[in-house]
């Protein structure tokens, strides 16, 4: 898990998250086993406090730049300051892959 952890340890340096959890959902979508293309974030930190969602997801975004221009095709942030956080601890479900294989009927 190269990329997962190349995420893990980024957004760790740069963000000093109070909570970081990163979960490798590519198994979910239609790509080969052992995959690290899709990703969800969700992060915690103080940096986050004055902007808004928006600017925390460029803000994330850029930080994660050269694994997105690498091959992660998806990303799904969950940004909050610790107070945040603090009042509202859900994370909203992925959304279903519907692409190759796995697509509506």
């Amino acid at each position: 898990m190269v990329v997962k952890t190349t995420i893990e340890e980024k957004l760790t340096r740069e963000l000093a998250p109070a909570t970081l959890v990163v979960e490798n959902e590519s198994h979910k979508h239609s790509v080969p086993a052992g995959s690290e293309t899709h990703f969800k974030v969700t992060v915690v930190s103080s940096r986050f406090e004055g902007l808004a969602r928006v600017d925390r997801h460029k803000l994330v975004y850029g930080l994660l730049k050269d694994e997105i221009a690498g091959g992660v095709h998806a990303l799904s942030i969950t940004s909050r300051t610790p107070a945040e956080w603090a009042a509202d601890t859900t994370v909203s479900a992925s959304p279903p892959c519907l692409g190759g294989s796995k697509s509506a009927s």
